[in-house]
């Protein structure tokens, strides 16, 4: 991440690190096997890149205008980017959220002022998506609905900027490419564009094994409202992660990695590490969407 004089947050978006894993990855050598360090982007989460890219487009083809508040569902990441931008760019946020996101992602939330709508935890985030959708449609005069599960900019802002790093960081040399399933922007843009610079990359999609599990931001697609942006047809397979496997590598990560991270990349680490353990040689990427700051109040670090 290059900073200049006179920037700003939006400046400070993407050209996040590309951090090898060493320890827990020590049963795949020769692999290489690397993750993408998202929480370096200014608001701590890879939904940056998705968030100023729907915003700016936004902006430019006339849908967000000084008299709307940006409304969407999030489970806290999106949201908090959301906020952050508005911030800085000086538009309001309406946010639809379960009400058991953690409470540093409500703290952090309030701090940037954003309107925050709490709807049932039992529905998870499809709750918040209806109530998101049917505030909009009371109401459509009042707000820009950024629709991240539907937005194309969402996955085109990976596929110009995180494939491209990618690419770059690993000087081409990347052979599998992992990520979990949420909006699945990230998935998408970023196996789009891999798979234009190399179609022999392999693009391994992760996601839930349960629609009950908890991995904070990922969806079980069987069961989920599907996002319009997802293609499983990039997917050259699917990993499903079990909660405890995420966090059991999630409390790894930070003793053995020295990386204090979510569960999500806990997940997204133990989906890489498998793909790994098959290879004989090869270089595997993830993304790592975040640290683990937002997670304190959670009870499996102990």
């Amino acid at each position: 991440m290059t900073m200049t004089a006179g920037c700003d947050v939006c400046d400070c978006v993407g050209n996040t690190p590309l951090l090898r894993l060493k320890r827990v990855a020590s049963a795949a050598a020769p692999v290489e096997v690397y993750g993408k360090a998202e929480w370096f982007n200014p608001s701590g989460s890879v939904k940056d890149r998705a968030a100023l890219n729907i915003i700016r487009t936004a902006i430019a083809d006339g849908r967000l205008t000084r008299d709307k508040a940006i409304l969407d569902a999030t489970s806290g990441n999106m949201g908090i980017a959301y906020a952050m931008f508005a911030a800085v760019l000086g538009y309001r946020t309406k946010l639809v959220m379960p009400l058991n996101v953690s409470r540093e992602r409500k703290h952090i939330l309030r701090a940037y002022g954003a309107e925050m709508v709490l709807t049932d935890p039992m529905l998870g985030g499809t709750g918040a998506i209806r109530k998101a959708r049917e505030l909009n449609e009371a109401a459509p005069e009042a707000y820009f609905y950024a629709n991240q599960y539907d937005n194309d900019a969402n996955w085109r802002a990976h596929y110009s900027t995180t494939a491209e790093e990618i690419w770059r960081q690993t000087q081409g040399r990347i052979t599998h490419f992992v990520a979990g399933l949420g909006t699945s922007g990230t998935f998408v843009g970023t196996s789009r564009r891999l798979k234009e610079l190399n179609p022999a990359i392999q693009c391994i999609s992760l996601q839930p094994d349960s629609a009950m599990a908890a991995i904070e931001g990922w969806k079980y697609m069987p069961t989920a409202i599907l996002p319009k942006i997802y293609d499983p047809r990039l997917a050259d397979e699917n990993i499903e992660i079990s909660t405890e496997d995420a966090q059991e590598m999630t409390v790894r990560m930070a003793r053995e990695e020295g990386l204090f991270v979510s569960p999500s990349v806990g997940a997204a680490a133990t989906g890489a590490l498998r793909v790994a353990s098959r290879l004989t040689s090869g270089v595997v990427v993830t993304v790592f969407p975040d640290a683990g700051y937002k997670y304190m109040s959670d009870d499996y670090w102990g």
